[in-house]
């Protein structure tokens, strides 16, 4: 077996153990409007604990009202218990176990959108930027009632049949709060010290031990370092584990980062793994087992997390999104069949903020597991004309619902725009997809014929009885004209097939002009390899390969006409690119049009503004650039 460990069962405590080391991680998935186990909700987990992971935690889940919006999964009461119990044995009979988050999201709820239409509590009355509002600084009546009722949700969990309960005290949300002196500033017990600090969670795990018993599993979900300026540490998250522990927690699942923080802990740009230390910093102050998660995106990064030690378990949530079967198709050698989760976070990320139901770029079936049919047609002759995305996973699909597929592709390769994509900084995970694609067309017979045009004559003549159309878009034809100055796409950028001068203008700021921003820029800065030499060879500093790292030795402005960059993204996912942007200086010219290109010492010129645009013969404004080369994503 090509990863042992990762498929090595493990006793969490007597009487728990599990069959593999991967665990689906709690993800609030946007299938439960009411709280209640729906259709989507349970197909969407059944799928996965046929995928063959080892356990499946489910949540968010709410335990009383002040916590969480209305659509999170409920056990509020005695009544919700009957409501999961056949669900928790559905899972059971799949050969899976089952546990659940139990959640309080403290003041990452936003004001008056509580279950119960409270507003939002927290350990003091500090603003969030994620929620947008400020909470009510919590009293400590409402801290024990709190505890109580975390510890009843517990019992309802474990009557409800689920073989563990998961407390949440991570991403920032309320015992995270309780523990950083960041958002508590309370000066009576449950704040000031670390000790007091620590008082309300602690209190959480004993009340939590002592009503579920002894033998019952308690899980915690751990931030290993909460990345927000003056918050907590791995140290003072090691200090918190070893007391955990004693409290009475028998797994320790480590994460990393707030909602709020500006270090990614999501997307491509944190590295495969990338946060794997934690892990490893916590498993050094406890005995229990450690789990990490975070971009553990393949079976090899699990496998070499553990064989390395830094931890004895995985979580993967995304992952198993993308691809529910990860676990069997790995365990059975055909890793190379598995749908890779591309870090994109543009619809599970979205779907989980934004009050939306999670889907997947990758999976278009995850999420929507509850509404497959039986093929209405199979052996018809079928030809797919176009080969990027839509037009491979279309292939994919029809024949293995049994139709006899011919693909056609009218350029030299697979993968459409995905292959731009993957040149993009972070953005390297989509060309993964793209082998994902070659692979499973491959092992399910259909005939791709590459530089291959689908004109009408040559469609009929092949005599197909049906014909699906994936051949995308083309792009805009390029405005600008000039015969001084090189214009040359944003593809042709980010092929290679240019590269551009010192002094470059991009004109168009959507997601496709603000990436071919990103990749000049990285371009023209360190990268990680060098960075990695300069720091290990002690040829520079930390400090001074830091400040090497953000700067770039290209002056680059973008331009847009309309009143915000980076729009295209869905919501929330733009962030880390425009970060990327300022950290190197990059300049963005918002509500910007440009007018002219010519000769001379300003050899464009552009408008910033609302009002009519000045006359044709005025001077360019003071921040045109020398001369360069101008991508336009037009």
């Amino acid at each position: 077996m090509k990863y042992p460990r990762l498929f090595s069962p493990i006793e969490v405590k007597p009487g728990f153990s599990l069959k593999n080391r991967i665990i689906q991680a709690a993800m609030h998935c946007g299938f439960t409007p009411d709280g209640t186990p729906t259709p989507q909700f349970r197909e969407y987990y059944k799928a996965r604990a046929r995928g063959g992971a080892g356990l499946l935690i489910v949540g968010a889940c709410r335990f009383e009202g002040t916590g969480a919006r209305p659509n999170v999964m409920r056990l509020v009461d005695d009544g919700d218990v009957a409501l999961w119990r056949p669900f928790v044995d559905e899972i059971h009979a799949l050969d899976a176990k089952i546990a659940v988050q139990l959640f309080h999201a403290g003041r990452y709820v936003a004001s008056g959108q509580n279950a119960d239409g409270t507003d939002a509590l927290s350990p003091s009355a500090v603003y969030s930027s994620f929620s947008r509002s400020t909470p009510r600084e919590i009293t400590v009546e409402e801290i024990h009632r709190i505890v109580e009722e975390w510890a009843a949700g517990a019992v309802r969990a474990q009557r409800a049949g689920f073989d563990a309960v998961e407390i949440i005290g991570s991403a920032g949300y309320l015992i995270s709060q309780f523990l950083s002196p960041v958002t508590n500033l309370r000066t009576d017990d449950y704040g000031g010290s670390p000790e007091n600090r620590r008082r309300f969670p602690l209190e959480v795990i004993r009340a939590v031990r002592a009503a579920v018993g002894p033998d019952y599993p308690v899980l915690f979900r751990l931030s290993g370092k909460d990345f927000i300026p003056g918050s907590n540490g791995l140290e003072e998250a090691k200090q918190f584990a070893a007391l955990a522990q004693q409290a009475g927690v028998d797994l320790l699942n480590v994460t990393g980062g707030w909602h709020e923080t500006t270090v990614p802990q999501l997307p491509g740009d944190l590295p495969r793994g990338g946060l794997r230390y934690l892990a490893a910093g916590i498993r050094e102050a406890v005995t229990i087992p450690v789990s990490m998660a975070n971009r553990i995106s393949t079976a090899a990064v699990a496998e070499e997390l553990l064989a390395t030690e830094q931890a004895d378990l995985v979580s993967m949530g995304r992952v198993l999104l993308a691809d529910p079967e990860l676990p069997n198709k790995a365990r059975m050698g055909r890793a190379d069949e598995i749908r890779p989760c591309v870090a994109c976070n543009q619809g599970c990320l979205v779907g989980a903020f934004f009050d939306r139901p999670v889907c997947c770029l990758a999976n278009g079936l995850g999420g929507r597991e509850f509404e497959l049919a039986p093929a209405p047609r199979k052996g018809d002759r079928v030809l797919v004309a176009g080969g990027g995305p839509a037009g491979c996973e279309c292939a994919i699909r029809l024949a293995e619902r049994g139709y006899r597929v011919t693909l056609w592709e009218a350029g030299g390769a697979l993968g459409g725009q995905l292959n731009l994509a993957a040149r993009c900084p972070a953005k390297g995970e989509f060309g993964t997809l793209v082998r994902y694609f070659a692979t499973m067309l491959t092992k399910h017979g259909v005939e791709v014929r590459l530089h291959q045009i689908a004109t009408a004559e040559a469609i009929q003549a092949a005599g197909f009885d049906r014909v699906v159309v994936a051949v995308g878009g083309q792009p805009n034809p390029v405005p600008l004209r000039s015969d001084s100055i090189q214009i040359v796409t944003g593809e042709e950028i980010l092929t290679g097939a240019v590269i551009p001068g010192k002094h470059v203008v991009i004109v168009g700021g959507s997601f496709k002009g603000v990436e071919v921003a990103r990749c000049l820029a990285r371009r023209s800065a360190p990268d990680g390899e060098e960075l990695f030499y300069l720091i290990t060879q002690r040829a520079e500093t930390p400090e001074t390969a830091a400040h090497m790292a953000d700067h770039m030795s290209r002056s680059i402005t973008l331009v847009e006409q309309k009143k915000k960059i980076g729009y295209g993204y869905e919501p929330g996912v733009a962030w880390t690119v425009l970060q990327d942007l300022h950290r190197l200086h990059v300049r963005l010219k918002k509500n910007t049009t440009l007018l002219s290109l010519g000769d001379g010492p300003s050899r464009w010129r552009a408008w910033t503004g609302r009002a009519m645009p000045p006359a044709a013969n005025s001077p360019a404004t003071p921040w045109s650039t020398p001369p360069g080369y101008i991508p336009t994503m037009r």
